[in-house]
């Protein structure tokens, strides 16, 4: 049983008989080496996770190759404190990625939504310095989907015979169950990818959440209910990783019986296997979130807008087009009765300016046969006009505007006889 604010109020669970072998090994987990094994693989599961969200959710390549570079640094770290760098210095490139993530709200709702609350932010809250008590809605969605996961994974460790007090990676604490902390640590890319899935197709309405005085953001109870009924697909993503530790823990004890395999109460692997069947992981896909519409953020529309919106954004969009159609008409327009730049060219230029010596005839004698060696990109750019054009001018079939004699005489290397110049 859960507060609002993901504090656990109870927790409940099948009794079942343990081993209290396998917690004696897991007592021993730090002394025998199998602490330093799962807490390598529990974070290489995460980045793994992280790297894959933030290339495939972010669309962000060079987040994603940093946090395959520290991943690739785990399997060298000799101590439990180097994996905890390492996975510090990856959660601080992978959380970078999301500060600039945009939050949608219904249209409707904007006007009373804060400013910081359209955007993911820092998962570092300003009030705690951790990511407690958040000050914007995603932040606080992932912090009870975190305690939702926690929950089940204190009861996937309970189910199995383990501690879940008792943890490996995480150290010990008053008031926190480490083990169900370190199981969690390979599924939060799972709860990251729901999030992001959500936040990005639907829009959050302002009425599933509010704010204190302090800026700690709050979910409403209807809302944090919707949540909490994700807890099962939490659980199945949980499961595979608390069996996993078990055997690990069981394997570390120097017995006769440490090759034994321990039954897989929580996915029936073993009983899968028994019947000559291979076991597969699948992860479960999380539960669908809740459409609302855009506009005005009524729930249970099948598409971005409910009815009575859709038509107004209809008329919208419509009127949108017609306005920008008749816009391009009269850009249009106006473009046609301004004059070409060569008309500009031509208006500004003076009969006096071309020599006497340089007619029609001395063109068409002289200019032109030089200019059949030269190639039509560099007529082209000397006289300013289209390739086409140029091909033309140098086949003779036009004959250009009497501005551009001069440059294409000099052009060609046709220099005027003396009797002609003087």
């Amino acid at each position: 049983m859960l507060e609002r604010t993901g504090e656990v109020i109870a927790t409940t669970g099948p009794v079942r008989p343990s081993d209290v072998r396998l917690r004696r090994a897991q007592a021993l987990a730090h002394l025998s080496g199998a602490a330093l094994r799962i807490s390598r693989e529990l974070i290489r599961q995460k980045l793994a996770g992280q790297e894959q969200v933030a290339r495939f959710k972010l669309r962000d390549s060079g987040t994603a190759d940093e946090i395959s570079r520290f991943k690739s640094e785990i399997s060298n770290a000799d101590n439990i404190a180097s994996i905890r760098l390492i996975e510090a210095q990856a959660a601080l490139a992978y959380w970078s990625a999301f500060r600039t993530l945009q939050i949608n709200f219904p249209r409707n709702d904007l006007r009373r939504v804060p400013d910081h609350w359209r955007r993911f932010g820092a998962r570092i809250s300003p009030l705690t310095g951790s990511p407690r008590l958040a000050t914007n809605p995603p932040n606080a969605i992932l912090n009870f989907l975190y305690a939702v996961l926690e929950s089940e994974a204190r009861l996937a460790a309970a189910e199995l015979g383990l501690d879940p007090g008792l943890g490996v990676l995480h150290v010990d604490a008053q008031a926190r169950d480490s083990l169900a902390c370190d199981l969690m640590e390979a599924a939060r890319p799972q709860v990251d990818a729901y999030l992001l899935d959500w936040i990005t197709r639907q829009p959050l309405k302002r009425e599933w959440f509010f704010e204190q005085r302090n800026g700690n953001c709050r979910l409403m109870g209807s809302f944090a209910m919707r949540l909490a009924e994700t807890a099962a697909t939490w659980g199945r993503v949980v499961a595979p990783v608390a069996e996993w530790i078990a055997q690990a823990l069981w394997a570390s004890r120097k017995s006769a019986d440490s090759e034994r395999l321990l039954p897989t109460r929580l996915t029936q692997r073993r009983r899968s296997e028994g019947r000559g069947n291979s076991f597969v992981v699948r992860m479960p896909r999380g539960p669908r979130e809740v459409k609302v519409c855009e506009v005005c953020g009524v729930e249970g529309v099948n598409d971005r807008y409910c009815k009575s919106c859709g038509v107004e954004v209809s008329r919208d969009t419509m009127a949108q087009v017609a306005s920008m159609a008749q816009l391009n008409t009269r850009t249009a327009r106006a473009r046609a009765r301004a004059p070409s730049d060569h008309a500009v060219a031509i208006s500004w230029w003076s009969q006096s300016s071309l020599p006497a010596w340089l007619n029609g005839e001395y063109y068409a004698e002289k200019i032109l046969p030089g200019l059949k060696a030269l190639k039509i990109r560099e007529i082209a750019h000397a006289i300013g006009v289209s390739k086409p054009y140029a091909m033309h001018i140098r086949a003779g079939r036009c004959r250009p505007h009497r501005r551009h004699w001069l440059a294409l005489a000099k052009l060609a290397g046709v220099q005027p006889d003396d009797n002609l110049a003087g």
